[in-house]
């Protein structure tokens, strides 16, 4: 089971926040947790809030244990884009683009996450669909053309002396 969950239209410009997510997506629950705790950046702070929302999700909407949960993937998306300008010299305005992004956690039950894994390892690989592809008889003959090859005209040769008689 997947428990997404989604935080939109945070005033953090979206780069920023990949920096953190990409920190802590790889690590278990419980580590990227502390990590985000940790990191000295505006943005740790809007995804540990996600992330917790995401954790009651599960305990209070589907009755899964803090334990029995697994990170699956951190998302940061682009979100709208404030426009907005500055007065310089001479009457001109220089445009500022006030970035927004939209986080999205995703957590998974690990029994869930053990079985899958257990499938694709009986398998050897992750199952794909099978395509049935039905093949043509066509037949191709050759046609050889002879062409002739035209040669580029000879350029006149112009001296000054001549020019000038």
């Amino acid at each position: 089971m997947k428990i997404k969950t989604t935080q939109k239209q945070i005033r953090q410009t979206p780069r920023k926040m990949r920096l953190v997510a990409n920190e802590v997506k790889d690590l278990s629950l419980e580590q990227a947790m502390r990590q985000l705790a940790v990191i000295d950046r505006r943005a740790s702070l809007s995804i540990l809030k996600v992330v917790k929302q995401a954790i009651a999700n599960a305990m209070n909407n589907h009755q899964l244990s803090f334990e029995s949960l697994v990170l699956s993937s951190i998302q940061v998306t682009p979100g709208s884009t404030y426009k907005r300008w500055r007065a310089v010299s001479r009457g001109r305005a220089h445009s500022i683009m006030k970035r927004t992004s939209h986080v999205m956690v995703e957590l998974e039950v690990k029994e869930d996450k053990v079985n899958r894994e257990a499938r694709e390892g009986a398998l050897g690989h992750k199952p794909k669909q099978e395509k049935k592809i039905k093949a043509k008889k066509t037949t191709t003959k050759k046609i050889t053309k002879k062409t002739k090859v035209a040669k580029p005209a000879k350029k006149k040769v112009t001296t000054k002396a001549k020019k000038n008689k």
